[in-house]
Formats: C-alpha cells, structure tokens, sequence
C-alpha cells in the first residue's frame, strides 16, 4: 500500500536541497492500539541495517504490484544508497513487529525547483504478511506527523493503478483527490492511471 513515488526519479539529488528543521524527536517508540492479541508495534527511524528488509518488501512490490512503476528489482546497491541519501525530514519510518520489519514509509520533495519546498510526496510500503494489521495506519500518522512539525505546508500522494485500499488510506488520514494523470505509466501491459491525492496542512 503506497502513496506512489516513482522511484526512477533521482532520489539522490535530494541532497542538492537542504531538508526543513529535522523531527528526530517527533519519532519514538509507540506501541499499537490494542486489537485483541496483536503484538507491539515501534514506529522508528530507519537504520542502516533496515536496507535489506526495506529492499525486500519494496521489490515485492515492483514485481506484483503497480505502486511503484519500477520495472527492474532495486539492488542491495541502490537501496544502500538511497538509504543513505535520506536525512532530516526526508528520513525513512519502519514499523517494527516482533523485531521483523514490518513496513516503511518515507517523504521525498515533491518538485527540485525552490519554489515547491514546502510540498513534499509520500510513500508507504507493507510487507506482504503484516498487511490487515495497521501497519499502514500507523505509519503514515507518523509521517504526516513528521511533515507537519517539520514545517512542510502539504503532502501529495501519487497512487499508482486502481489501487482503492491506498486511496481509502489516504482518505482516511485527510488527503482529497486532486487530480488523476491519465495513463501516464505502462505496466503489466497496460496503461497505468496515477491518481493524485493531497493534505494540506493549516488550509488557509
């Protein structure tokens, strides 16, 4: 489940951009809603050795799924790297379950032009089998959180295919549809739709 980033875009060019003021203090441990005998959940900052479970449940993705519209398996290299390259508020989320890694989300800017750095885009990932326990739900909260003390004004979404779980999602957390690009993407043999979501934060 994703808000969609398309990870063919220079992720490392994000440098070039000096992030807001950091939330590393927004991001702590914070254990699930209760839900019958579900185990603990953390919310954290990813870690270095995060880049194989993260390269993992993104890859799955990329060869089931239209959330992202990578056609080619990230390889331990790239993920490495791109890990890296993410600081600030652009740092990377992972929900933790009985020390597995469960899910990851990130916030990358939305637009390289200066003018746009107040706007950043979302992405969410679940692994396969932690789906249906709030993973989702419970990072993007967190994200959002993220985005918003750290001064951004709105996030945007980008949700790649007809994927109406992410759309409810977005919903759900105060995104409205703004727009959808019309088969702007072309996988699994077919044209792909992009629909775009956003929350803007203070709307004023």
């Amino acid at each position: 489940m994703a808000g969609h980033k398309d990870a063919t875009r220079s992720d490392l060019s994000h440098r070039r951009q000096p992030p807001l003021q950091a939330s590393r203090d927004l991001v702590r441990p914070i254990p699930a809603r209760p839900h019958g005998t579900v185990s603990p959940m953390e919310i954290r900052l990813a870690r270095p050795g995060d880049a194989e479970a993260i390269r993992a449940i993104y890859n799955h993705e990329v060869t089931t799924s239209t959330a992202p519209f990578d056609l080619v398996e990230r390889s331990s290299e790239d993920q490495q790297a791109w890990l890296a390259a993410r600081a600030g508020a652009f740092s990377v989320l992972v929900a933790e379950i009985d020390d597995d890694l469960a899910g990851f989300a990130s916030l990358s800017p939305f637009r390289e032009r200066a003018a746009y750095r107040s706007t950043v885009e979302n992405s969410v990932y679940v692994a396969a089998d932690h789906r249906g326990r709030g993973v989702a739900d419970r990072l993007l909260e967190n994200l959002l959180e993220v985005a918003r003390t750290s001064g951004f004004h709105s996030v945007i979404a980008r949700i790649g295919g007809n994927n109406e779980a992410s759309t409810a999602l977005h919903t759900k957390h105060g995104f409205r549809e703004v727009g959808v690009e019309r088969q702007v993407g072309r996988k699994f043999g077919r044209w792909q739709d992009v629909t775009v979501m956003q929350v803007v934060f203070d709307d004023a």
